[in-house]
This record gives C-alpha cells, sequence and structure tokens, in this order.
C-alpha cells in the first residue's frame, strides 16, 4: 500500500487534493500534514474522516526534530508539498513568516524526504515566479521562463523551488515542481479575489478591487490542478517542472463582474482600492508539456466559475464561521 503525505492538506489546494486522493486512491493511505494557522481547517474533511486511509497529522514543517520522527514511524512513498504562507498582501507587510514556513519548511522536508530515501518529492508552485507579463495576448510563461519573482510571496517559493532542485541535483532526490496559474473553486478561504467577491456580494457589501481591476490572470479549477499533480506525480520523469493553465485569463475587473452577475447584484458594489505594491499584471501559463503528458482541463472558466458561485451559496455557513475564526477549536486527531 502506497502511503502518501501531504503537506498543507488543511488549506484549499492542498484540501481539496487530499479529498481527490482519498476517494480515488482507496488503497493508498493519505496522511494529511497542516499546523492548523489561520487558513487552515479540518471540517472540509468531515466526509473522509471515517476513511480507513485517511489520516490528519497536526504539525509545522519548520518543526525538524517532529518531521524527522514523523518520516521514521511512515514509510512514506510520495510527499505531495503544498504547505505555504500564500497570500501577497501578507506577505508584504510580513515577509519573515513566508520565509521561515516557505524556504525553511521546505528544506526541512526535503532533508527528511533524502534521509528516509522517499520515491518522488512533488513541489507545489505558482507561476508567480516567473514575475509578469505584458499585456500583448502572444506571451505566456513557459518552464523555461526565468525565475524574476516580485513579491516577497514569490521570492520565497522561487527560493524553495531552487531547494528542490538543488536536492534533486546534489543527492539525486527524485524530485518534480509543478507551477499553476491561480485557483478558484469550493473550500477557498475567503481572502483571495474570488472567494472574497462572492462572500461581500452575499452580504451586500463594497467589493474591492485593486487599482482600476485591469491586472490579468488566467484562472485554474482546483479539481483540475488535482488532477494534474495526480498525473505528474505517478507518470512524469524524477527532475522535470510542468506548468498548469486554465487557458481562461480575465482581467480581474471581468471576473467581479462575471461573479456580480450570477448572483444579480449590481455592480455599484465594486469599490476601487489603491493598488498593491509591486502589483504583477499579467500572468498566463503556456501547459503544453503538461497536456503532452496527458493532461486537460475539463473546467473553462464560464461553468466553473459559476459552480464555486453555486458552492458559496450553499455553503455559507461554513465561509462565515471560517471567517470568525468559530472551527479554529475544531477537533483534531
Amino acid at each position: 500500500m502506497k502511503k502518501i503525505l501531504v503537506t498543507g492538506g488543511a488549506g484549499f489546494i492542498g484540501g481539496n487534493f487530499v479529498q481527490y486522493m482519498a476517494k480515488k486512491y482507496t488503497e493508498y493511505e493519505i496522511y494529511n500534514l497542516d499546523s492548523l494557522t489561520y487558513a487552515g481547517d479540518l471540517t472540509k474533511h468531515r466526509e473522509i474522516e471515517g476513511y480507513p486511509n485517511y489520516c490528519f497529522v497536526n504539525m509545522d514543517i519548520t518543526d525538524s526534530i517532529s518531521i524527522d520522527k514523523l518520516f521514521a514511524e511512515v514509510s512514506f512513498d510520495y510527499v505531495v508539498h503544498f504547505a505555504a504562507e500564500s497570500h501577497v498582501d501578507r506577505s508584504i507587510i510580513d515577509p519573515g513568516i513566508f520565509v521561515k514556513t516557505n524556504v525553511l519548511g521546505t528544506q526541512v522536508l526535503l532533508e527528511a524526504a533524502r534521509r528516509f530515501q522517499i520515491k518522488k518529492f512533488v513541489q507545489i508552485s505558482t507561476d508567480e515566479v516567473y514575475g509578469d507579463l505584458d499585456f500583448d495576448s502572444n506571451t505566456f510563461f513557459t518552464e523555461d521562463s526565468p525565475l524574476q519573482p516580485n513579491s516577497p510571496y514569490s521570492a520565497s517559493k522561487a527560493a524553495s523551488d531552487l531547494f528542490v532542485r538543488a536536492y534533486s541535483e546534489t543527492y539525486g532526490l527524485p524530485v518534480n515542481i509543478t507551477r499553476c496559474s491561480n485557483n478558484y473553486g469550493p473550500y477557498h478561504f475567503p481572502e483571495k479575489l474570488i472567494p472574497l467577491t462572492i462572500s461581500k456580494a452575499l452580504n451586500n457589501e463594497e467589493v474591492p478591487i485593486y487599482g482600476g481591476g485591469l491586472n490579468i490572470r488566467d484562472w485554474l479549477h482546483v479539481l483540475d490542478h488535482c488532477a494534474a499533480i495526480d498525473l505528474v506525480m505517478h507518470e512524469a520523469k524524477s527532475g522535470e517542472i510542468f506548468n498548469i493553465g486554465g487557458h481562461n485569463e480575465r482581467t480581474n475587473l471581468e471576473v467581479v463582474q462575471t461573479i456580480l452577475r450570477y448572483l444579480d447584484k449590481s455592480e455599484k458594489l465594486i469599490k476601487f482600492v489603491p493598488d498593491r505594491l509591486g502589483h504583477d499584471r499579467r500572468y498566463a501559463i503556456d501547459p503544453t508539456k503538461l497536456e503532452q503528458l496527458g493532461w486537460k482541463p475539463s473546467y473553462d472558466f464560464e461553468s466553473g466559475i459559476l459552480q464555486t458561485v453555486q458552492w458559496f451559496i450553499d455553503n455559507k455557513e461554513w465561509w462565515e464561521k471560517v471567517l470568525s475564526g468559530e472551527y479554529d477549536s475544531y477537533p483534531q486527531r
């Protein structure tokens, strides 16, 4: 029986991946490791808590002693590493915690993976490590694009990617790195653009948009992302990097307008606020290499965003309690 360690499995993307894997691979043991920071909660996993192949581990990835003990106790086959501080605005306010979690935490995991000889370490990264693109619709990030991060968050992710590469080159650790575009979907913590817009609009509150809302992002449904990681983990040659994009470029303003239209809310709720420091203009991914491996997205933006809006309507109690901190004391196992 294969044993998979998923770090950051109480977060948004990691949480969806934990559910995806536990349901698809009932013959695998899925270990969800998370320190349960502000953006992590376990209520999303109530459905799989009774699964015999699922186990939650409350642990900080920067705690090398505890990590080593865990790796010694459980002979993991794979590590899929999501755990990270990921909010750009928070990284501008407090860069240090991003260095600690995203860089040091990754190195601690890599060292344990090396010492205990796991079969593969999959680093979940971001297209933000490439910096930004101009508004020319014919330009895209590829796996060969230089790393030019512009925020403390993206700099910390670029640094952790380089540690992953170094452990592969120096120690021969089997690794893959995936770099995704902006994700959306169920269980998204309501601080990012899409869940923030939905939650604000449902409460008839002002929806803030940076600058003029013309910054462009490529949107990827989180379940398409999970399928891509699954493929890379099982099929990709060690050492390869894969970009994961959804072919869904939209300006931030277009995204907000689409959500307000689905909710039948007035665009008068939109409030333009001073732009973020160092705000990247455009992200766009060329996922050709991953598509050649056998992946393609199943969601277009129109159907995916409608599903996401409806999920937040149906699960209003969840995101209201998450925002209030009411789930912080949810029983841990």
